[in-house]
């Protein structure tokens, strides 16, 4: 009897045994990662996406911002810059050049109505127009360059070939990076140029009330600069001076931000600057071929007395007012009898 409970006993210890051990197989393979679906994988990716914000590795480099494998931002940032940019330049470049076409066609150009006095007025000084020309040259060229780098790649490569492309992308990329600093320069020195002249005042109003002299055939008193010309000059510093910070955190990488910040940038610099192109294309045409005299401004630095008077006439007031104040008053002679 003791023989065989002894073996019973003895069997049931081994299929104990023996389950157990199954059991804790059975629970070590479970927690394995084990093959599955690709969908089951981007979905846990995914998962780790939004709780960590990135995902990272390991590395043995000081510089720790690349042990960052993957960041969710990048993705947003790639789809704003091969996307949505494509659609805000193209709307916003070619719909004002389309709109400025069409306002020409209807409008026509602004002529002298009372024809060319053959007088001249001097309407800018030389630094003045130094500043002006060396800031817009800067900006052509920095406008065309950043279209290239948005647009280059689509339109301008199947053209003239990957060779050529990328000899041209890099020359304008080192004339982006180097010509934004006398840009930059050239919108400090407009700030304070032409500051005092571009305070808005009740006249703008009426001014903007009567069309500017743009709409219609109406000539509204202004002062040295009128509405539409003070808006350029706030929208130039203003706009100017969001893309040279915006520029220079993306030229002096991760002096300033990380990574985040610098996508945000180069989201903010773009945005600003293809609205900053599409707003110079109507300022563009007002100096050239949508009013008559007005390229001569910049140009020559002088007017036609009578685009003065149609144009800025209270200007004109004031600069006859101080041309006759500093004028040296013609000698006095005194007569004195002498006595014999």
């Amino acid at each position: 009897m003791r023989c065989a409970a002894l073996r019973v006993w003895t069997a049931a210890i081994i299929v104990a045994v023996f389950i157990g051990v199954n059991f804790l197989a059975t629970l070590a393979v479970a927690q394995q990662p084990s093959p599955t679906d690709p969908n089951a994988n981007a979905v846990q990716e995914q998962q780790l996406l939004r709780e960590f914000g990135r995902i990272h590795g390991l590395g043995s480099i000081p510089d720790v911002k690349s042990y960052t494998i993957e960041q969710p931002m990048g993705r947003t940032w790639r789809t704003f810059h091969e996307v949505w940019l494509h659609w805000i330049g193209a709307i916003a470049v070619l719909g004002m050049t389309a709109l400025l076409a069409v306002f020409y066609l209807v409008r026509g150009r602004v002529k002298l109505e009372s024809g060319r006095s053959g007088v001249t007025v001097t309407r800018f000084s030389g630094l003045e127009r130094f500043v002006h020309w060396m800031t817009a040259t800067c900006f052509i060229i920095l406008a065309l360059s950043g279209l290239n780098i948005t647009f280059g790649k689509e339109l301008l490569l199947p053209l003239i070939g990957p060779d050529a492309f990328s000899i041209w992308s890099r020359a304008v990329k080192y004339a982006h990076n180097f010509l934004s600093f006398p840009f930059t320069l050239g919108i400090i020195f407009i700030f304070f140029i032409w500051l005092r002249g571009n305070i808005p005042n009740r006249v703008d109003i009426e001014w903007i009330k009567r069309g500017g002299g743009i709409v219609g055939h109406d000539h509204p008193p202004a002062y040295r600069f009128n509405a539409g010309q003070k808006a350029v000059f706030w929208m130039v510093v203003l706009a100017g001076a969001a893309i040279a910070v915006s520029g220079y955190l993306l030229i002096f990488p991760f002096y300033v931000t990380a990574i985040f910040g610098m996508q945000l940038a180069q989201m903010a610099h773009s945005v600003i600057a293809v609205l900053f192109l599409a707003a110079i294309l109507a300022h563009i045409y007002i100096g050239t071929i949508g009013m008559e005299g007005a390229f001569e401004a910049m140009g020559e630095g002088s007017v036609d007395l009578n685009w003065a008077k149609e144009h800025h006439s209270l200007w004109l007031e004031e600069e006859n007012a101080s041309i006759a104040n500093t004028a040296s008053p013609p000698p006095t002679y005194q007569h004195s009898q002498s006595t014999t």
